[in-house]
């Protein structure tokens, strides 16, 4: 029942942020690194994170008891809220700017979960650890993302709709 839960956590998160990013005419302006891994490399880092963070939350609750089991479901719960604001501010507001201040939480949440998991199962927090090294990639590529297009906001709007 947990493994089941946790999938479909996973799925409900990523399937939302998944429908919040809008890859469009105005992200093909923005100016990006060169470093950027290619689009087509997402869906399948998103997959696998997903996969490896819904097992670790499996497995860590499994292990839990009490207060502890209550800390890791409010973790995992956060955390699936502000994977999903990150693309909302990004994609859907088109204000990279906001979501750079609030990948700090994103990422935050994550190492909280690798923190708060490992005591209670180690190999939980083993396999949310590609996923604090690909929040770390993104929070980096995010931060270049606004160096080189900002300022963001209603003047930023007008000028990629032509108006």
């Amino acid at each position: 029942m947990i493994l089941a839960s946790c999938i479909v956590i996973t799925v409900i998160t990523l399937g939302l942020g998944g429908l919040l990013t809008e890859i469009g005419p105005w992200y093909y302006t923005l100016s990006v690194p060169p470093w950027k891994p290619p689009n087509w490399a997402f869906a399948p880092i998103w997959t696998t994170i997903g996969i490896l963070t819904a097992i670790a939350a499996d497995r860590a609750l499994h292990a839990a008891t009490g207060g502890q089991r209550a800390l890791l479901v409010a973790l995992f719960l956060l955390n699936a809220v502000l994977n999903v604001l990150w693309s909302l501010f990004f994609f859907k507001l088109r204000r990279p700017d906001w979501a750079l201040i609030e990948v700090a939480g994103l990422w935050l949440s994550v190492l909280a979960l690798v923190v708060a998991a490992w005591p209670v199962r180690p190999q939980a927090g083993l396999l949310l650890l590609p996923y604090l090294l690909w929040v770390s990639i993104a929070a980096t590529l995010n931060r270049d993302i606004v160096r080189r297009n900002a300022p963001f906001g209603p003047a930023k709007a007008q000028e990629t709709h032509g108006t």
